[in-house]
């Protein structure tokens, strides 16, 4: 009897044993034909056998790379792709560089400096008008959610002002919706359940 502790370790499990014996024998195939030939057979098998795998973008790209790394890369036949090597799957990815820009107020983010920027090049009227004061309200919409305290709407203006770089000038015509309307709800921390009285039981005479 063959036991799974004295096999080979399979060198992409999801395809099973079976599949990992198929191209070890192509593997030990001397005539390049015949190679090919029991090489493109697999492929078909990997591919009915794992028909999810048609889903992925350049499946069969996918497959001839997997059959290559089954083979410990010794698999020597004629690829529709460029045969990959061993260097290739142990190249680290590069970094990514990470954003470093200085946001002057957390709680608001990038994105919201960015629009109010862009606001700038409206063209005046009643658009921009409207559009500012709901940028500024959403200004305090996110700083009470943030702090969950009072906002003040000096503040607030002032703020507009900054993040579109001093180019924005809060108007006194300019509304700030109530704190209270832009709050979130506040769960209730103490609800009062009714006590329900405890099970007794009845005695038998």
């Amino acid at each position: 009897m063959e036991y799974n502790s004295g096999r080979t370790d399979l060198i992409i499990p999801e395809y099973g044993r079976n599949i990992q014996r198929m191209v070890e024998y192509a593997v030990s195939i001397k005539s390049p034909e015949l190679r090919n030939q029991v090489a493109n057979a697999i492929i078909n098998v990997m591919g009915q056998l794992f028909p999810h795998l048609r889903d992925v973008e350049d499946y069969k790209h996918k497959l001839w790379d997997h059959i290559f790394i089954m083979s410990d890369f010794k698999l020597d036949v004629e690829s529709p792709y460029p045969v990959p090597t061993a260097q290739h799957f142990e190249e680290k990815p590069e970094m990514i560089a990470y954003p470093n820009k200085s946001i002057k107020y957390g709680h608001y983010g990038t994105i919201i400096g960015e629009v109010l920027k862009n606001a700038v090049d409206f063209e005046e009227g009643e658009d921009k008008d409207r559009l500012i004061q709901d940028l500024g309200n959403m200004l305090k919409r996110m700083y009470l959610t943030n702090s969950g305290s009072y906002a003040n709407d000096e503040v607030i203006k002032r703020q507009v002002s900054e993040l579109s770089g001093g180019k924005i000038t809060w108007k006194d015509e300019y509304v700030l919706a109530d704190s209270k309307d832009l709050a979130p709800p506040q769960k209730k921390l103490h609800q009062h359940r009714k006590r329900k009285k405890p099970f007794k039981k009845r005695r038998k005479y």
